[in-house]
């Protein structure tokens, strides 16, 4: 089987494939782990997504280039918290270099042990992480060893779209009439 080539898009091209990829609306998470320090880490991310009901797999997308690439890598767990819509400033917070990210309080120790965030909508502690090369990334997924949620919150999840923040403040029409 031939190996798919490579090639370096040129600028523009890879602003028009960032801006179309963008029309696929997407959850925020933050995405946290022990560094090997024992310092506790994490990244906003989008590329987090569920891969399997049995076992219980989910998967996130870390770049090559990112400063905590090196302890994601390496880790042997991580935590993911689902960011609710009001929390905005935490999805800045842990999506630019060089701030501290916990600066607003402390991670809360997970069951498990892994950092999670306080006040995700959900929160989920993984394990068993298995690393796939993928270009510029590593998607990593990881065994769902521990999930905590609220499932009597209605609070709405952050969500990016078209380079912004975006609410689900309404329901769609027909699907309100479909399960009536």
């Amino acid at each position: 089987m031939r190996s798919p080539e490579t090639r370096t898009m040129d600028p523009a091209e890879a602003r028009l494939l960032r801006s179309a990829l963008g029309r696929f609306a997407t959850g925020i998470a933050v995405v946290t782990a022990m560094s090997p320090e024992g310092t506790p880490v994490g990244m906003t991310v989008n590329s987090f997504t569920s891969v399997s009901l049995d076992p219980p797999l989910v998967l996130f997308c870390v770049g090559h280039r990112s400063c905590l690439y090196p302890t994601f890598a390496s880790a042997h767990a991580f935590g993911v918290s689902i960011l609710r819509e009001n929390q905005t400033a935490v999805s800045w917070r842990f999506a630019r270099p060089g701030f501290d990210r916990f600066a607003e309080g402390e991670p809360r120790p997970g069951r498990t042990g892994v950092p999670l965030l306080r006040h995700a909508l959900a929160a989920f502690e993984c394990d068993e992480p298995q690393r796939i090369p993928a270009g510029d990334h590593d998607v990593i997924i990881g065994r769902v060893a521990a999930l905590e949620f609220d499932p009597d919150d209605q609070t709405q999840p952050l969500v990016f779209y078209a380079g912004g923040y975006r609410s689900l403040n309404t329901e769609l029409e027909w699907w309100t009439a479909w399960r009536e």
